[in-house]
């Protein structure tokens, strides 16, 4: 049985689809579970892998179009993370988080604090300027054992 929390999800994006007169097709509808079922940052072709290995045939550009159709409805959010490759996560009823991204294994951490949203309120009311979102993304190395490529070296 599928918790509460993604039926409610499923439902919104039907309606989403509804309303913008976009097919709700068994595809999408995978696609947005398997999403809600992760915790972790992912890219487009690790997605498409995880469905090839449970062999479940979606293609690679149902994927793609997907995604970009869950990013432009806000169920998802894109990110850089200062590379070249895109990679996503759940967004939909999540509360605003910031990342920490380690420059040896690349591995994503999330991290919230209050006092960012104090000083966005700050910033917004000095420079009189209406913040809609932001993205704090803090590079750096992990300690020595919690870092993945440190770990693997030394087994």
């Amino acid at each position: 049985m599928k918790n509460p929390q993604l039926i409610k999800i499923i439902a919104q994006f039907s309606i989403y689809l509804e309303e913008n007169n976009l097919r709700k097709t068994t595809e999408r509808i995978m696609i947005l579970e398997e999403i809600y079922s992760r915790n972790d940052h992912f890219d487009a072709e690790e997605l498409y892998m995880d469905f090839q290995n449970r062999n479940q045939l979606i293609s690679r550009a149902t994927i793609y179009n997907t995604l970009d159709l869950l990013s432009d409805s806000g169920f998802i959010r894109r990110n850089q993370f200062g590379t070249n490759k895109t990679r996503y996560e759940k967004a939909s009823n999540f509360r605003q988080h910031d990342h920490l991204i380690c420059l040896d294994c690349n591995k994503i951490s999330e991290f919230c604090d209050p006092r960012l949203q104090q000083i966005q309120q700050t910033v917004s009311s000095i420079m009189e300027f209406e913040i809609q979102s932001h993205d704090l993304l803090l590079f750096g190395k992990c300690r020595k054992e919690n870092c993945e490529n440190k770990k693997i070296k030394q087994n």
